[in-house]
């Protein structure tokens, strides 16, 4: 990287005279959320209205599981592209939601479909074979080989189910990141697979014209949406700002921070908190996207994101050199200022978890003793950022506290009790944790022990 005259690197100077900055007008925490919750709901309830509309009489076991076949075919049919919908990166959802919620509600919609489908199968199998007159297997043959699309429809729910198999908790420890990402790219293909034998079997479809328009616009929408966010907007970005790697600069134990240098980058309007799916094209890089924290605010010409060695690709990273082509899609994530509801702000963090929180703890406007920093870490070399952090803290009138030790040295540090030693009237504090699964937990649960409320607890998880 390019030293300017006091022998510090150009990003080193570009940054050193940053100032904490009001976030951008957002709506208010929770609101958006609870709107895309009941527009989901009601739309599970206008494809029911369907079903209702198109439906005069039932009588007779047969004709009760055919139509339970279709509510729950419907139903499986309307959450395929809803699911798509919530992974297709779309601005407002990724800054008002928020990723990890989303992808909780994906994982557990896609439950729910699963269930769905199967559901559908067995009743729509059973209820024909009742009404036919004939065995299961007979009539699963039937129709398989000679109703319109059902073959798609049977390679489709296979491919679903075995995504689902893959994306099982079990199954997911067991293999790499980038290996279950490119599995799960197979539900595309399942719900495409599927799509055209709702319209051509399903009864609510045949006779309404104005159902099987929305349906496709449902459809055709959610591959409209998909195409521009997923792949023409990246495309454009990385035309406009050329981000390539300025320097791979060592934090600590397996831990290195990447300097990427690009055009414009200001005009990506990044807040501290969010973060980039970066694809760094280099041999055994190239095609995968992984999802990295910024750990400072960008600058017009830096970004810098800090990575800890937690497998294959993050230790490639490590072995970066300058110059290399970076990819990135973002900003993403709502773990921003904007969540903020009192004047009083906590940052918790623990092991590589402080890379978001060095970037809010500088930018995060608060008057001189409302900030707190509370950083957790098994040894003092596992501390990252310890010199900025006390230069910010110096500079903001800010506090931090250090908690050190092994657990079964000093047993839980994070307990209510704790805390409130830190931060004596926690109570009234906005918290923003950072940090692995099981420390998160350990401190959502003390923190509520403490009377935070609920609402003032914002974490973000990217765990897969």
């Amino acid at each position: 990287m390019t030293t300017v005259a006091d022998g510090r690197s150009a990003y080193d100077q570009s940054t050193s005279h940053r100032r904490p900055s009001e976030p951008p007008p957002a709506i208010p925490p929770g609101a958006l959320p609870a709107a895309v919750l009941t527009l989901i709901w009601a739309g599970a309830a206008a494809v029911l209205g369907l079903w209702w509309i198109n439906t005069s009489t039932v009588s007779g076991t047969g004709a009760w599981l055919t139509d339970a076949g279709r509510i729950t075919g419907l139903l499986a049919g309307y959450a395929a592209p809803l699911l798509v919908l919530l992974m297709a990166r779309l601005p407002f959802l990724e800054r008002g939601v928020g990723a990890d919620r989303l992808t909780r509600w994906h994982a557990m919609g896609g439950r729910y479909m699963v269930g769905l489908v199967l559901a559908h199968v067995v009743l729509i199998i059973w209820g024909y074979a009742l009404t036919d007159g004939k065995g299961l297997i007979g009539e699963t043959v039937d129709i398989v080989f000679n109703y319109p699309d059902m073959l798609k429809a049977t390679i489709g729910t296979l491919l679903l189910l075995g995504v689902a198999a893959v994306s099982a908790r079990a199954a997911r420890r067991r293999m790499r990141y980038e290996t279950w990402y490119y599995l799960h790219l197979a539900t595309y293909l399942a719900v495409a697979l599927g799509f055209a034998h709702q319209l051509s079997n399903g009864a609510d479809f045949v006779s309404q014209p104005l159902a099987r328009a929305a349906w496709y616009g449902l459809y055709l929408g959610t591959i409209a949406a998909i195409g521009w966010y997923r792949l023409f907007v990246p495309f454009l970005a990385d035309r406009r700002h050329r981000l390539t790697v300025a320097e791979v600069r060592p934090e600590g134990p397996g831990t290195v921070s990447v300097i990427l240098t690009g055009r414009r980058l200001d005009e990506l309007k990044a807040e501290s908190g969010q973060f980039f799916r970066l694809q760094f094209l280099t041999p055994g890089l190239r095609w995968a996207s992984n999802p990295y924290s910024l750990s400072a605010p960008v600058t017009s010409r830096y970004m810098r994101f800090t990575v800890k060695d937690l497998g294959g690709h993050s230790a490639a990273v490590a072995r970066l050199r300058p110059g290399t082509r970076v990819r990135a899609e973002g900003p993403y994530g709502a773990f921003t200022a904007a969540r903020r509801r009192s004047r009083k702000v906590l940052l918790l963090g623990a092991g590589v978890g402080i890379t978001p929180l060095r970037a809010l703890f500088e930018t995060l406007p608060a008057a001189p003793g409302d900030l707190t920093l509370v950083y957790r870490a098994s040894r003092p070399e596992d501390l990252l950022f310890r010199s900025e952090l006390e230069a910010i803290a110096t500079g903001r009138g800010a506090r931090i506290h250090y908690v050190i030790g092994a657990r079964r040295e000093v047993g839980e540090p994070l307990t209510s009790d704790n805390l409130k030693r830190y931060v004596p009237d926690l109570a009234q504090h906005d918290v923003f944790l950072c940090g692995p699964d099981a420390m998160t937990a350990t401190a959502v649960s003390a923190l509520r022990a403490a009377g935070v409320p609920p609402r003032r607890i914002h974490h973000e998880s990217f765990t897969f």
